[in-house]
This record gives C-alpha cells, sequence and structure tokens, in this order.
C-alpha cells in the first residue's frame, strides 16, 4: 500500500507529459528539472567546487572536518536527465551525513551521447582521481548512485574489480527486458513505458542491450564486487530487479543488504521535504559506509 506521501507524488506525476510523446522536448525538460531543483533549500557544506576530471566536469563536496575518504555520486534522471546541479542538494546531504568527501559526476548523456558514452566518463573520472589527489580526502573509495546512476555505479564496480571499498545501489535499473514481475504489479508513477524509452535513448544498437556494460544482470562478474547495499521500493517496477540482484550477489559470496523501503516509489530518496523516509535512507547509507572503512 502507498504511504500518503507517495501517493500525493503518483497524483503529481499523472499530469506530465510522458516521455515517449512524438515531439517530447528533452532539453526543456532538462531545464525544467533543474530549474526545480535550484529552487529547493540546500544545506551548507564547508567546501563546494567544481573541478575538469580530464575533461569531464564533476562537483566536489567537503563537509566540515571530513574523514578521509571518497564517495563517489552517478546521478539517476533515466541517463538521459539529472545533471550535478539536480543533484546538488542531495550530494550536500550526502557529504554532510557521510562524514566524507562526494565526487558528483557530470557524465554524458543521450541521447546526444549514447552508450558507452556514460561508464567511459566515469572510468575517466575514477583515472583523475587515482592522479590528482590535491584536495581529495585519501583513504577508501565507495560508489554510490540511484536508478540509472545505480546501473553505472554497478558497472564502474564490475570494470575495477577492488577499486572501492562498498558499493550502494538506491533502486538500480539494471534490465532493459522488464522481464520481472514488479513492472506490471508496482509500477506506481513510473511507467514501464518510460523505463523502455530509457533504455531506447541509452543503448546505441540492439547488441548493446546484451552488453553486461549496459545491463549488468547478464555479468559473470558479479562475485568481484565489494560490500553492497541494494536499496529497493515497494512501489516501484524496478523493485523485483534489484532484490534479483542482491540474491544474485548474497549467492556469489558478496558481502550484500537488501533493504525494501515499504509504501515507498521510484525517486523519493532524492526528496527528503516530500518523503520522510529518505532522510532514514541517507542515515542508512551513511551507517553501511562507515561499516566498511
Amino acid at each position: 500500500m502507498l504511504f500518503p506521501e507517495a501517493r500525493r507524488a503518483v497524483e503529481e506525476v499523472a499530469a506530465d507529459v510522458p516521455v515517449w510523446t512524438d515531439g517530447y522536448d528533452v532539453g526543456a525538460a532538462r531545464a525544467q528539472n533543474r530549474a526545480a531543483a535550484l529552487a529547493e533549500p540546500r544545506e551548507d557544506v564547508a567546501e563546494v567546487r567544481d573541478v575538469d576530471a580530464d575533461g569531464v566536469p564533476c562537483r566536489l563536496y567537503v563537509p566540515t572536518g571530513a574523514a578521509p575518504g571518497l564517495v563517489v555520486h552517478l546521478h539517476g534522471g533515466g541517463f538521459v536527465f539529472h545533471d550535478v546541479d539536480v543533484h546538488d542538494a542531495p550530494a550536500r546531504r550526502l557529504a554532510n551525513r557521510t562524514g566524507l568527501a562526494v565526487l558528483s559526476v557530470d557524465y554524458r548523456r543521450p541521447p546526444e551521447h549514447r552508450f558507452p558514452a556514460a561508464p567511459d566518463d566515469v572510468d575517466t573520472v575514477l583515472a583523475w582521481v587515482d592522479r590528482e589527489r590535491d584536495g581529495i580526502p585519501g583513504g577508501s573509495t565507495y560508489v554510490h548512485g540511484d536508478s540509472a546512476g545505480a546501473n553505472l555505479a554497478l558497472v564502474a564496480a564490475l570494470r575495477h574489480p577492488g577499486r572501492f571499498r562498498a558499493a550502494v545501489l538506491i533502486y538500480p535499473f539494471l534490465d532493459p527486458t522488464a522481464r520481472f514481475e514488479s513492472y506490471r504489479t508496482a509500477a506506481d508513477g513510473f511507467d514501464p513505458r518510460e523505463a523502455a524509452w530509457y533504455w531506447q535513448q541509452y543503448a546505441g544498437s540492439a547488441a548493446d542491450l546484451a552488453d553486461p556494460d549496459l545491463a549488468p544482470l547478464l555479468s559473470d562478474r558479479l562475485g568481484t564486487l565489494p560490500a553492497t547495499l541494494v536499496v529497493t521500493a515497494e512501489h516501484d517496477p524496478l523493485r523485483d530487479e534489484g532484490e534479483h540482484l542482491a540474491h544474485l550477489l548474497a549467492e556469489a559470496g558478496v558481502p550484500v543488504v537488501s533493504t525494501r523501503y515499504q509504501g515507498q516509489v521510484h525517486g523519493f530518496w532524492r526528496h527528503v521535504a516530500a518523503f520522510p523516509a529518505a532522510e532514514a535512507l541517507l542515515a542508512q547509507v551513511a551507517a553501511f559506509v562507515r561499516m566498511h572503512p
């Protein structure tokens, strides 16, 4: 059953123009998302600065008294939408709650830049971090992402075994075939046609849809992952694929924690003012990271 705040969110998005509508204006939608996000209140962080990671724009957040370590944050948005500005407020909260520096990555997006541009940009950023430690606290590195960003976080961990101390995947977007039952029983506020449209924008070809770097549930290297937190929402078409991933990781011997947030919908993590569970999730993420120093 939807919690009241989730029910209100579902009612609000019902009036939105669907992304699969002919002539849908991606640029206008991006601008609207950015304007709405920048109008939200933001927490103070001791240091916030934009950096150039070998051509990939990023934003670094360093909280007061930062402990050693770095969280690489990869934003959601169906690969197509959002950027470091849209995720500025949640990245600030992530830095303050974890007590660690957070590097938010502004990877290239489709349809202008299709797969594998985004995961390749993440590779570039990681190489830059290894080389340019000036101003970035040393220590363990963690990878964190929500939705499509969680896909990219998982792919980064698979491409770089042993690179991260832990991974946090919030309602990960993993399966372009949409074969799981939650696409038919839990798609509240997130139409499966929207999910299909995102995959169509992201994939450069039909063959890409079977590439483990795009569809990481197909990877034969899941056992190489670090300790992983997988978070799902009860009323989310992506719920079952995230929980399937958690089962695969457990069977592969990966230390994994899987949490389903009851009554919640896709996207709740980013909106602490609307969803009380978002702050609880931030606390869980911070505790999980601290468990893996």
